[in-house]
């Protein structure tokens, strides 16, 4: 059964059911993990009893990715586990992956509802309707949100990116009025939640569709002013969203200290050929007005290598760029031609061994880079927020800057933001020791 818009208008006042057991699966980005969120809660509150991981259950909602094909080859794989795990499970595919490929087609994997991304969030409790509970099923329970939660606070995007599907996904921009963004912040506040990450396909964007409402800058000084989080962190900016006024705010240090800016190339050539807004020394200009302001930032990055035409001398360019910028993190993609994009129209098509052997280098300048960042901070004592423990009496969390840290302690730091001094390199992040005079619930 395919669920179309016009459907949904009915659908909404029916009455949503009750006690089954529902598992979302996300896949992709942050604004994914914030749409899934909100279903879970929604869902939750019908009296379903909802949860994130892959176990038995009375329905699947996949909320899925289209961006490469690898992500559309993990929806594919992820409808075929929930039929395996469930025969008789009414499986729910949304979102972007939902918006380029025939419903037919995903109908033909197993899937009985299909909702595009303007849907998914008005029809989960229809798509549920008609399903009796699971009886056998009973280890299943609403995700904790307490720790961290993904707020939307707009979808879509303007530009056209040649490489890009996300404008044929997710539509023009739209921006979330700040009324429903405050009142959202105020909701995780209550629940509990220590941070909030701010998402959206173009952050900056946000308010150019609001008549003069507001915009971005506007909108963090009221969350900032509006509620006690002890945490704000926005999910991305663009280079050219980094205005001395956006800026300025991050001297309030509940503004997590993490700019994640996607480069895509160091080459001005191909970053002209994918159409972005930007050349190689506005964003250096950028990465240096951060840095003036705030030597402790991290800042990461996405770098997509094997575009159509992309010579040696220009992944020179991006591996040389990428040393000098001395990002905290690297995110590394090999081109995916998506359907509909100019990209995928280009001559100078690249060879998937070269592709695969610079996604390889660039990916070890990853590592170096890291470990590079974090030895900065050894010995420092900095400000985590722990969400859950691991093995060996260990409690993992983050800092403001996205430093991955691990700590003892006998009794729980869930959801407690505490001092802890960076003592020891372990994998991505550091092994520290609580101090336990300056922590705090």
């Amino acid at each position: 059964m395919v669920i179309e818009a016009a459907a949904l208008e009915d659908a909404v006042r029916l009455r949503p059911p009750t006690a089954l057991n529902v598992v979302i699966l996300t896949i992709g980005c942050k604004l994914n993990q914030a749409e899934s969120e909100t279903m879970a809660r929604e869902l939750g509150a019908a009296g379903c009893r909802v949860t994130d991981r892959a176990v038995p259950a009375d329905a699947f909602i996949i909320n899925t990715c289209a961006v490469t094909h690898v992500a559309e080859r993990k929806a594919r794989h992820l409808v075929r586990l929930a039929r395996r795990l469930s025969p008789r499970a009414r499986i729910i595919v949304a979102g972007c992956y939902a918006e380029t490929v025939a419903p037919e087609v995903i109908a033909g994997l197993g899937a009985d509802v299909v909702l595009g991304n303007r849907e998914k969030l008005r029809g989960p409790c229809q798509a549920l309707e008609s399903k009796s509970p699971l009886d056998a099923v009973t280890s299943t329970s609403v995700p904790r949100l307490r720790t961290r939660s993904f707020i939307k606070i707009q979808e879509g995007c303007n530009d056209v990116c040649a490489f890009c599907v996300v404008p044929q996904t997710r539509g023009r921009e739209r921006s979330v009025s700040s009324a429903d963004i405050l009142r959202d912040l105020k909701a995780a506040e209550a629940d509990g939640v220590q941070e909030v990450v701010l998402t959206g396909t173009q952050l900056g964007a946000y308010g150019r569709d609001l008549d003069g409402a507001g915009d971005l800058v506007a909108l963090i000084e009221r969350a900032l002013k509006e509620t006690g989080l002890a945490r704000l962190r926005l999910s991305s900016v663009q280079p050219q969203d980094l205005t001395p006024g956006l800026l300025d705010l991050w001297a309030d240090e509940r503004l997590c200290r993490h700019f994640h800016i996607a480069l895509q190339s160091g080459s001005d050539v191909v970053l002209a050929r994918m159409r972005r807004r930007y050349d190689a020394r506005q964003f250096i200009e950028g990465l240096e007005a951060i840095r003036r302001r705030y030597t402790d930032a991290a800042i990461t990055t996405d770098v997509l290598v094997g575009f159509p035409g992309e010579t040696e001398e220009d992944f020179a360019a991006t591996r040389r760029f990428c040393r000098e910028a001395a990002f905290a993190a690297l995110h590394v993609f090999p081109f995916s031609a998506r359907p509909g994009t100019l990209a995928a129209k280009m001559p100078e098509q690249i060879g998937a061994a070269t592709k695969r052997s610079r996604v390889q280098e660039m990916l070890g300048l990853g590592e170096e880079l890291r470990g590079r960042f974090l030895k900065r901070f050894q010995g420092s004592v900095v400000s985590v927020l722990f969400e859950r423990r691991v093995n060996g009496g260990l409690w993992e969390g983050l800092t403001g800057n996205y430093i991955r840290v691990l700590a003892p302690s006998e009794r729980s730091l869930e959801n407690r933001i505490a001092a802890v001094r960076l003592e020891r390199l372990r994998g991505e992040g550091f092994e520290g020791e609580l101090q336990h005079s300056v922590e705090t619930s």
